[in-house]
């Protein structure tokens, strides 16, 4: 049990279940709250997070072995979980979250193959395209106007305007995560926007991703009306990803853990925190 929570990195669901608490606690200022239905939301978030993780190992499994950065670390290379295994693992989280789905709402019934399409498709991305980055990216923003549709059962602009800030975010640090992989990305013939642009340019476009993760964030908070709280938590935030950009550098990737690991997770939890104490103290 322990080799599979290894596995599935419990750890990276800090990026994105803060805000999709965000989106479930939005919806409910103008949706009745029931505990149920934020059980299922963490359901939800549990069983989509292991199918996607568990299911990026299985198809990465020769890629990992060949790499040096991953051979002795990943759970399938170094022989701790047989690649069978982890397979059954992604499907009976596939079919749970589905399940889970079923009672929420239809909406989010009929949408959860959509869903798992977009997050396990992830995995086979950077074989054709240096975009795999964005398609991570949607992957992870699903959750606010996901856990948003699980109260309200329909959409609406401020959760979608999350989500696109989820969107540039998480496709901004990705591509800074990708740097340390960018010689071995070419030897294997993947795709990713180091490979394609260099370095320096990679970064640079890392820093225009955060900026319009911003810019997001900054509608969302004017259009919704937010307070206080939230301007405190967003100027944290933003803060943390200015800082990011200080650690690493096109020539020196020593720090791309802290910033990768450490102050996204850290900027996730602090903005989640503030967003949600300002629309409970309304």
């Amino acid at each position: 049990m322990k080799n599979y929570f290894s596995l599935i990195k419990f750890s990276h669901t800090i990026f994105a279940m803060p805000f999709a608490f965000i989106g479930f606690f939005l919806a409910t200022k103008s949706y009745e709250f029931e505990w149920i239905t934020l059980v299922y939301v963490i359901f939800c978030m549990i069983f989509a997070r292991s199918a996607a993780m568990a299911f990026n190992r299985y198809i990465d499994r020769d890629i990992d072995k060949a790499n040096e950065r991953t051979a002795k670390v990943r759970e399938i290379p170094n022989g701790s979980i047989k690649a069978n295994s982890a397979l059954i693992f992604v499907i009976i989280n596939s079919i749970l979250f589905i399940g889970t789905t079923y009672f929420i709402n239809p909406l989010c019934l009929a949408l959860s193959p959509v869903a798992l399409l977009v997050i396990l498709g992830y995995s086979y991305t950077k074989r054709f395209t240096a975009l795999c980055h964005l398609v991570l990216g949607l992957g992870l923003a699903l959750a606010p106007i996901g856990a948003y549709l699980a109260v309200s059962g329909e959409f609406d602009i401020i959760p979608l305007l999350f989500s696109a800030a989820v969107l540039f975010w998480v496709s901004g640090f990705d591509i800074m995560y990708a740097l340390q992989d960018e010689e071995f990305d070419k030897e294997q013939n993947l795709h990713s926007i180091p490979v394609l642009l260099g370095k320096k340019n990679a970064l640079n476009l890392s820093n225009f991703l955060h900026f319009f993760s911003f810019i997001a964030l900054t509608i969302a908070g004017t259009m919704g009306n937010f307070d206080k709280w939230y301007w405190i938590g967003f100027s944290i935030f933003s803060a943390l990803l200015v800082y990011q950009h200080t650690l690493v550098k096109y020539n020196d990737l020593s720090k791309i853990n802290l910033a990768f690991f450490t102050t996204n997770g850290i900027a996730s939890v602090i903005f989640g925190a503030f967003v949600i104490a300002d629309l409970l103290v309304k």
